[in-house]
Order: structure tokens, then C-alpha cells, then sequence
């Protein structure tokens, strides 16, 4: 019977450590976004304008609507990648990945214009 009250003790423990871990890990993740760091906001800045010339090009009719799509789509991969890229260190990219993620964005870029 002593081994019963132990076990209750062992479950409350295991599960206080999994609730703090768990607000820890939000409050963490939630204070890497709020940083603004300038590398980030420069990238974010040209999606967010690719974003409107697409939109644009597709009501001109310049482009189609399965090319605005795939456009968008891209641009949606490339923002998830800065986002993991964030993620990894700290709130911030690092210049080679802005110059990795800009040389993408650079592609779809031109092929807006086309």
C-alpha cells in the first residue's frame, strides 16, 4: 500500500514538469517572433511586394491564374523557410541565408515581369 501514494506523487511530477515545459517552450517560441531584426523585415518586405504584383499582373490579365498560383506558392515556401531559418537562430536570419532566400525571390521576380 506505500507504494500507492508514491506512484500519485511520480504522475503529479511528470505532469507539472510537462505543463512547464510546455509553457516555457510557447513563452520562448512567442518572444523569437516578436524581434524585429532588419534582415528579416527586408525579405518579408519583397515577398510582401511580389505578393501585390502578382495579384496585379493576374487582374491585367497578364499572367493566369495557375501561373499566379504556382507564383504564390513559391513565395509562400520561401517565407516558410525564413521562418525556419528564424526559428534556428535566435529570431534573426544570417546574411548568406537573406542572400540564399533574396536569390529566389529574385527568380520569381522575373518571372512576374515576364
Amino acid at each position: 500500500m506505500r507504494a500507492y501514494p508514491s506512484k500519485n506523487i511520480w504522475v503529479v511530477i511528470v505532469c507539472s514538469l510537462a505543463v512547464l515545459l510546455a509553457t516555457s517552450t510557447t513563452a520562448t517560441a512567442n518572444g523569437r517572433w516578436v524581434q524585429n531584426h532588419p534582415r528579416r523585415t527586408e525579405v518579408n518586405a519583397r515577398l510582401g511586394n511580389q505578393n501585390r504584383r502578382i495579384h496585379q499582373e493576374r487582374r491585367e490579365g497578364e499572367i493566369s491564374r495557375p501561373q499566379a498560383a504556382l507564383m504564390h506558392k513559391q513565395d509562400r515556401q520561401i517565407r516558410r523557410e525564413e521562418r525556419q531559418m528564424a526559428l534556428q537562430n535566435g529570431g534573426h536570419i544570417t546574411r548568406q541565408e537573406q542572400v540564399m532566400l533574396n536569390r529566389q525571390e529574385n527568380q520569381i521576380s522575373r518571372e512576374i515581369g515576364r
